[in-house]
């Protein structure tokens, strides 16, 4: 009788221990962490949190029979902010996984722990090509778009439009360095010249002495590689100034629905910008749009689409691994399609970036949008496999050449 009793309370605690090895301690819990408060808050930040709630709900609330939560934090643009709470996200708070990341610096910061740590970190609002070249992770992924997809489209498409010759107004920081010299690379390629560059600090609010350089330049593209405000107020005072009126162009070369609505159609209509997602794209998109529009009352651009399907195929991966475990999980990333509202036969490279079709837009005219938020013209679609680097040439250490 002992014995029986004894092998049955063995057999009880093997399957109480298994369930939890399948989802660690009961819950997963994913982090958002993403700029509230300042120049990126209308371009990510509470909206990203939305969409990844929305992930959780439309997947039914749980993974392996654990329930999935979702927390959230503003960085501030600070890459020591950030890492204060990442890493008190990961060693006191149990958080499993941390998406979103907008800006550059934040997100190689982030990164590098969630390496430490052996965490999977999926970045949806940063763009610097370094996150799955030189400083890529086994466990970090970057999702919606990065400066060379945006170089291709943008920087491509204005150099064969007869925008030959350029100069750029640079945030002064990694994301910024990325998007220039991957658009002056595009530039040159195609036969285009660059006649220089001015770096302007993140969150300025007078570019009044760079617009003035760039003008004086004479190019005929100035590229505005900043993003969120920055690039709105670049805008605003590059029409004070006469610049487009002179005969100048400006290209917008990280602007997104977020942006154009906060600057309206009359000041954005025909500039020429890349994005990774239109709500009105599709009829599925569009679904999607108007569900997310009734919780946050304004359209997701590709950030808040992006974290919506960075969340959703994270669970779908923990579902296919049958374990939460770091390593099973980043395996499943690497091994399965993306095919979301975000991106149809999405795939992972061994680097880590997730290659996807991008859209080239230009901005409608007042009288060419017919509803609220219908903003874009759909020029182009660029295939994932030009979109993106090929991860055989990234840079990333963990490629095999």
């Amino acid at each position: 009788m002992r014995t029986r009793l004894i092998a049955s309370m063995a057999v009880l605690l093997a399957s109480s221990t298994a369930a939890y090895a399948d989802a660690s301690d009961g819950v997963v819990k994913i982090g958002i962490l993403n700029d509230q408060s300042g120049v990126y808050a209308n371009f990510g930040g509470k909206y990203s949190y939305e969409a990844a709630k929305m992930a959780v709900e439309d997947y039914g609330g749980k993974v392996l029979g654990a329930s999935v939560e979702v927390i959230t934090a503003d960085h501030q643009n600070k890459p020591d902010i950030a890492s204060n709470i990442a890493r008190q996200w990961y060693d006191t708070e149990q958080v499993d996984a941390i998406m979103e990341l907008t800006t550059s610096s934040v997100a190689l910061a982030v990164q590098a722990i969630s390496k430490e740590k052996k965490k999977i970190d999926i970045v949806t609002g940063a763009a610097t090509t370094e996150l799955t070249g030189a400083q890529c992770s086994p466990y970090g992924f970057h999702w919606a778009y990065d400066t060379y997809s945006l170089a291709v489209g943008t920087g491509g498409a204005l150099v064969k439009e007869g925008g030959d010759t350029w100069f750029f107004l640079t945030a002064d920081y990694a994301f910024g360095y990325s998007l220039e010299e991957n658009t002056a690379n595009f530039v040159k390629a195609n036969g285009g010249t660059v006649s220089g560059a001015v770096r302007h600090p993140l969150a300025t609010t007078d570019y009044s002495s760079f617009l003035l350089q760039a003008q004086s330049s004479g190019a005929k593209v100035i590229g505005l590689a900043n993003a969120g405000l920055d690039t709105s107020n670049s805008i605003k005072q590059a029409a004070e100034f006469g610049i487009v009126a002179g005969g100048q162009r400006l290209a917008a070369l990280l602007f997104t629905l977020a942006e154009v609505h906060g600057l309206g159609l009359e000041a954005a209509q025909g500039l020429t910008l890349t994005e990774g997602f239109y709500w009105n794209r599709t009829p599925e998109a569009a679904e999607f749009g108007k569900r997310f529009f009734d919780r946050t009352g304004a359209m997701p651009n590709m950030v808040h689409a992006g974290t919506y399907s960075a969340v959703l195929q994270y669970l779908k991966a923990i579902e296919k691994a049958g374990t939460d475990e770091t390593e099973a999980v980043a395996k499943a990333l690497h091994e399965m399609p993306v095919n979301d509202i975000f991106a149809e036969n999405g795939k992972v490279g061994a680097n880590g970036r997730m290659i996807h079709d991008m859209y080239l837009m230009e901005v409608k005219k007042p009288g060419e949008s017919d509803v609220a938020w219908d903003y874009y013209k759909v020029l182009a679609t660029i295939p994932g496999d030009e979109a993106f680097i090929d991860p055989a040439k990234s840079g990333c250490p963990l490629v095999s050449q």
